[in-house]
């Protein structure tokens, strides 16, 4: 498996240019040069920066959003300046994102939306493609669902090809369907070549890591678990909440099959498996634990989940630097902090 020097320890910018306020004022306070310094000072070697379309794209003038690109250049000279790498992150494209299925119908069959995705990073790759040894790019956030497997691959293919036409060598990074899924990096076609490195996300057991969690279906919000996890709360809250296994873990029984000891060695095994096969790089763009959940348990997952990705080489980026409902420098953390940031 190939190492992602440069991208082993990293940080999410989540509610920057994703997820946040399009105002100014929000852009101009929400990340400035001193977090970008602190993020260095914490030991990354980089930071995800996720992108929001709307940001760099203007959708009924049809062309570019100056705004976006400012901070995304800003944000490039600042990492530069502190020796930090960026993996740019296209969060949200129009008519898709993660987390709104209404808005992300049909996505997949519809051409004209796909045809401004690979136009977006057309414009994306030509722009960014000098900075190709310090940057790798993420072609979409978290494909869903387990039902447009074959849709998703011939798209990223696609995409693949219009980003190789401007940037040859820069690292791409593929991840699976079931929202970056470590079961569905087997669903990945062999590399398109060399520099294509497999992406998932990883927030098991769900119970813990998204308790009371007001976005997560029949969550809830007063729902509370310890970690390591109590297997008779955890199969009690999947009963109400069946969302929880979706995707990675499968099933209730499944779940509680695979919580004991080496839980994160054993789930990122299969993934781990299929980069190897390749020989390409392994990263996790995203994990962490929501603010609602006791911070010492946070800290026990959070050196569970680093023992596995040092035990395998991954890189990785934790979620988030601030805000999110996962924030690690919020008041939350401040009693573990110190210790939080050795294990990233």
């Amino acid at each position: 498996m190939t190492k992602l020097d440069g991208f082993i320890k990293g940080v999410n910018l989540g509610g920057w240019l994703s997820q946040g306020s399009l105002e100014i004022s929000h852009l101009d306070s929400f990340i400035k040069e001193e977090d970008i310094k602190r993020i260095k000072d914490m030991g990354c070697d980089h930071l995800r920066l996720p992108v929001d379309f709307e940001n760099i794209y203007d959708e009924k003038k049809e062309c570019d959003n100056p705004v976006g690109y400012k901070y995304i250049d800003l944000c490039i000279e600042w990492c530069k300046k502190y020796g930090l790498n960026v993996v740019l992150d296209l969060h949200k494209a129009p008519g898709y994102i993660f987390d709104d299925f209404e808005y992300s119908a049909g996505f997949f069959t519809n051409e004209k939306l796909m045809g401004l995705f690979l136009d977006i990073w057309d414009r994306l790759s030509k722009r960014y493609a000098k900075y190709s040894d310090m940057m790798m790019f993420e072609m979409l956030n978290e494909v869903t669902s387990f039902d447009v497997i074959n849709e998703w691959n011939d798209l990223a293919l696609r995409c693949i090809k219009v980003i190789r036409k401007n940037a040859p060598k820069v690292k791409i990074l593929y991840g699976g369907v079931g929202y970056s899924s470590v079961k569905a990096v087997k669903f990945i076609p062999a590399p398109y070549d060399e520099n294509i490195v497999f992406n998932v996300h990883c927030y098991e057991p769900m119970a813990f890591t998204h308790q009371g969690a007001y976005w997560v279906d029949k969550m809830p919000t007063d729902f509370r678990i310890g970690y390591p996890v109590d297997e008779i709360k955890y199969k009690e809250i999947c009963k109400i909440v069946p969302s929880l296994v979706n995707g990675t873990l499968g099933d209730a029984d499944n779940a509680l099959k695979m919580l004991e000891n080496n839980f994160f060695i054993n789930l990122f095994k299969e993934c781990v498996d299929c980069a190897e096969k390749y020989n390409v790089g392994l990263y996790c763009g995203e994990y962490g634990v929501i603010d609602r959940a006791d911070p010492k348990s946070s800290l026990i997952w959070i050196k569970h989940i680093n023992q596995a990705f040092e035990y395998y080489g991954i890189a990785r980026a934790i979620w988030s630097y601030k805000k999110m409902d996962f924030g690690i420098i919020d008041d939350h953390y401040k009693d573990i902090y110190d210790e939080l940031i050795k294990y990233l």
